[in-house]
């Protein structure tokens, strides 16, 4: 099996442990501001754009376009960014166990990184900082504001290849830890739509998207292109 060119990689649970921060800072903010949420809700955000997200809760409460509603997305929003830069600062931020050497053993042979991730590029600033990633690993970093639509729609994977300089999907690889991870590369038509059981959803919903292969963690990448070892 030839090698890709690019590996896009999600961060919160596929690069990044899940921890539960994340979703318990969005179900936080939005309770703050009295829109209560359901567990299946927050579990709907795993792996979008947050801004999205947020807005799609509230504008299930308030009509779309409302002045009132969009102050009120906004405000949430805000209210989250604080919270989770917050969770982080305080030590949130723990690689998944394995990651750092898969991303030495891609370089090593010549093949590109990306991240991208439904953070915003604050948040993704903090996140790759501390986890000393932010100078020398990925030729691309996108967030879910940087394009028209987040997960599940293909356009941060289109803007990942398109700064990395990769024009060819039959040369990308996209890994990720949600059902809109996969459903992403899938809109996509990546070569390979690899999940990781290292994050938000199980195998048995992971299965039930698109997939190329699913393996345990990133850790376990390289024995997907066994004879360049």
């Amino acid at each position: 099996m030839p090698e890709p060119a690019l590996v896009i990689f999600d961060l919160g649970g596929t690069t990044i442990c899940d921890t539960g921060l994340v979703p318990r800072a969005l179900a936080d903010a939005l309770h703050n501001s009295g829109f209560a949420v359901t567990p299946a809700q927050i579990e709907q955000a795993r792996g979008a754009s947050k801004s999205e997200a947020i807005r799609q809760i509230v504008e299930t409460r308030l009509p779309p376009g409302d002045p009132q509603a969009v102050a009120a997305a906004n405000a949430v929003y805000q209210d989250f960014i604080a919270r989770i830069a917050s969770d982080f600062k305080a030590g949130g931020v723990q690689p998944i166990p394995g990651a750092a050497q898969t991303f030495a053993w891609l370089r090593g042979r010549g093949i590109r990184i990306a991240f991208n991730t439904g953070f915003d590029r604050a948040i993704t600033s903090l996140v790759l900082g501390a986890a000393g990633w932010d100078q020398g690993i990925a030729a691309a970093v996108v967030c879910g504001g940087d394009v028209a639509q987040g997960r599940p729609a293909p356009y941060m994977i289109f803007h990942a290849m398109e700064i990395a300089g990769v024009t060819d999907v039959a040369r990308v690889a996209a890994v990720g830890d949600t059902v809109l991870d996969l459903q992403a590369g899938a809109n996509a038509g990546v070569r390979w739509n690899i999940g990781v059981l290292s994050g938000a959803h199980t195998r048995g919903q992971l299965e039930a998207v698109p997939h190329t292969v699913l393996l345990p963690s990133v850790a376990d990448l390289p024995s997907l292109w066994p004879e360049t070892t």
